[in-house]
């Protein structure tokens, strides 16, 4: 592909000018001439500039779920609004500050102007525009309701995002405390022990226990750690091969969510996103056997997966959604009992959301009650650590006063 630079007037006669990319002039013109541009220049970009800035995308900053809530409560408006589609990828487009998101606007754009579905032009992004995203818009195309579905996303990534924002905080604390640990845990091994070592060499005490042992420990650590660091580099590369796996990842999701304190807050994490995931898509017009499949590969966790799966192989069969649910493990009895009214009733999506909501204050209480608990744990886990480690090395300082004592 050859960069062309164009200028020439448009439909309406004003003046235009831009770049485009095109096999060769004949290709570019035609393209420019799909986009109701009469070129009165043509002319391919010489240099080498334009494979530096392809070689050094990589350094520009990625769009994140903030940029795509923004990008897609601004589309709805504009859709809203009655503009044609083109005009809003190009509006949103040219606004866009992040080159790689900016680049990306402008591909759908050109998509869609050489006849390609909106929906079919985002799904060749998959980085920014998930199958998800992609389903939800090409129902709201078919259904006349593009700006409704695009609200209903925007708002099930923001509820999805502070979901996710809830669990990443609960990490924070204890992921902090264990580093400060093996942090100071590191210095006290590599240059506070040699220097007690060499005094308690030069003495000629017997150590104690618990001083042997911490000697021990910072003599390996200064001479054999290499060991201990190719230990841990192949235990990494193992196990990610082994989770890629098919079978490795339903062992390790399956162990995640019987975890002891994490397990039940992670299982309520997946129930929330199942519903909310679910409801939005039966709201929007999606036939719920796509809705189930697409929901079981967004849903984060191979078992919820296959329990999912399950559920839409039991609707396939004559059943109800609430009686396959209702043998597994993951779902509670008060969702597949809600579920089940909801499809007795007809309002199944405003049924699902309800139950989102339910299990995102869960999450939040689940939260809140997990970091009051690992607080003081934590805080008594840094005290065994570094006190143990203080009184081992203090221990023959006081034999030996009390040895002079006597």
């Amino acid at each position: 592909m050859a960069t062309f630079k164009w200028s020439g007037k448009d439909n309406t006669g004003a003046s235009k000018s831009g770049e485009i990319e095109a096999a060769n002039q004949a290709a570019a013109t035609a393209l420019l001439k799909q986009r109701n541009i009469i070129p009165s220049s043509l002319s391919e970009k010489k240099g080498g500039s334009m494979d530096i800035n392809i070689s050094l995308d990589f350094l520009e900053p990625k769009p994140n779920k903030k940029d795509l809530v923004i990008f897609t409560r601004q589309f709805a408006t504009m859709i809203d609004a009655g503009l044609p589609l083109v005009q809003c990828l190009d509006i949103l487009g040219s606004q866009q500050e992040k080159k790689l998101f900016k680049n990306i606007i402008i591909a759908v754009k050109e998509d869609v102007e050489s006849g390609a579905t909106f929906a079919d032009a985002l799904g060749k992004h998959p980085r920014v525009f998930d199958v998800l995203y992609v389903n939800l818009v090409a129902a709201g195309e078919v259904g006349g309701i593009l700006d409704t579905i695009l609200d209903r996303l925007a708002a099930y990534i923001e509820k999805a995002e502070a979901l996710k924002s809830q669990v990443k905080g609960a990490l924070v604390y204890p992921g902090t405390i264990v580093t400060v640990a093996i942090v100071i845990t590191g210095i006290l091994m590599v240059f506070v022990v040699p220097m007690f070592q060499d005094m308690f060499a030069g003495a000629g005490v017997a150590l104690p226990m618990p001083t042997q042992i911490l000697v021990n420990l910072s003599i390996f650590v200064k001479t054999q750690l290499y060991i201990a660091v190719i230990g841990i580099i192949i235990f990494v590369i193992s196990f990610t091969y082994f989770y890629r796996t098919d079978v490795g990842c339903r062992i390790v999701d399956d162990l995640v969510l019987k975890v002891p304190i994490f397990g039940p807050l992670l299982k309520k994490v997946a129930v929330a996103r199942f519903t909310r995931t679910l409801g939005t898509m039966i709201s929007s017009g999606v036939p719920i056997m796509d809705a189930l499949e697409i929901t079981a590969k967004t849903a984060g966790n191979k078992t919820v997966e296959i329990e999912v799966m399950n559920t839409r192989t039991g609707i396939s069969e004559g059943k109800t959604i609430a009686e396959p649910m209702s043998q597994s493990k993951v779902f509670p009895p008060m969702v597949v009992q809600m579920v089940a009214v909801g499809e007795a009733t007809g309002n199944m999506d405003a049924m699902l959301n309800k139950i989102a909501d339910f299990y995102d204050d869960e999450v939040d209480l689940a939260v809140t009650a997990l970091t009051s608990l690992l607080e003081p744990a934590l805080m008594v886990f840094l005290g065994v650590v570094v006190g143990g480690m203080v009184i081992a090395l203090y221990l023959p300082i006081f034999d030996m006063a009390a040895a002079m004592g006597g």
